[in-house]
């Protein structure tokens, strides 16, 4: 045999080389961060642009060739997004959660709790304050997101509680040195607030479902239809008559039914979306917290050694 010929790295060492550089003892952990950090933090940088309120989120004009098209929220929410408590209701939410989730990726990264403590504990702090901040802007404009059907309601206060218990729980943990309780609260907490990208998904595959089957309806105000339309008052009127009051000033509350479909019409996305988001909320977070249990159960040997440590303290 030659021994001059360059050995071939086995592949299982060339694995253990990248994951153990992250500061992960077995593969399956950096697995797992990798593909649900990984989809949780390029969902969150997808969200970024809606930074820019009068731009994307909740342009005044509609999209060249376009003349309904939608905006970057769900076709109606722009009309309370506009208003002064819903608007520094969202920008209070974006500006917090979505550093505060770009962050926290970083956060289960043990590489840096072991290396970079300090870099670990400043980073923890800056998330914490951020996500409060997101809260109290959630709770502000919670009454009208995502249609604002009294499911969805429930929901939104549902996962927020939960989060903001987790988040605190995860602190008083911290503070009393029980490190493997920290983590444990820190990971529910965050797998909670991951459920808004997968209702996004449950509730697109249910909406295209109901609307191909037998369509839900939902009512709708000619004001928020103003909205979706870009004052477009020839528009509206003509696909609703019934809301020729409101323009008159005659009816201003006047609401009208709109079948929920796949359709390229804004109002009619809205109400399919809308009809479905209370469910798919619900049914994401049920995923979620369960996510989080398993999740939890699978890296026992990481709490178990947290734990270890606490004790040395």
């Amino acid at each position: 045999m030659d021994s001059n010929k360059p050995q071939t790295q086995p592949y299982s060492t060339r694995l253990q080389r990248i994951y153990r550089a992250f500061g992960f003892a077995k593969g399956y952990n950096f697995v797992l961060w990798f593909l649900f950090g990984g989809a949780f933090l390029a969902f969150t940088l997808s969200r970024f642009i809606y930074l820019d309120f009068d731009g994307r989120l909740c342009p005044a004009e509609p999209p060249t060739n376009r003349p309904y098209g939608s905006r970057g929220a769900v076709p109606g929410e722009c009309y309370y997004y506009r208003r002064g408590v819903g608007k520094a209701g969202i920008i209070m939410h974006l500006a917090g959660i979505l550093p505060a989730a770009v962050l926290v990726v970083f956060q289960f990264l043990p590489v840096i709790r072991h290396r970079a403590l300090l870099v670990h504990r400043i980073n923890g702090y800056i998330v914490l304050l951020l996500s409060t901040v997101a809260m109290i802007g959630v709770f502000m404009i919670a009454r009208h997101t995502f249609g604002g059907t009294l499911e969805m309601q429930t929901v939104t206060g549902a996962a927020s509680i939960l989060f903001v218990t987790c988040m605190l729980l995860s602190y008083i943990n911290i503070k009393k040195l029980q490190l493997e309780q920290h983590r444990a609260w820190m990971i529910r907490g965050w797998i909670i607030a991951a459920h808004v990208v997968t209702m996004r998904l449950i509730g697109i595959i249910m909406a295209q479902i109901t609307s191909r089957m037998d369509p839900y309806y939902t009512t709708t105000p000619c004001a928020v239809l103003d909205s979706m339309f870009y004052h477009n008052k020839p528009a509206v009127e003509a696909l609703y008559p019934e809301c020729i009051g409101f323009y008159t000033g005659d009816t201003p509350d006047q609401r009208v039914i709109i079948k929920g479909t796949s359709g390229g019409r804004p109002d009619e996305i809205a109400a399919s979306l809308n009809s479905a988001f209370g469910a798919s909320a619900w049914l994401a977070l049920l995923i979620h917290i369960i996510a989080a249990e398993l999740y939890l159960r699978l890296t026992s040997a990481e709490s178990e050694r947290l734990r270890k440590v606490s004790y040395r303290w």
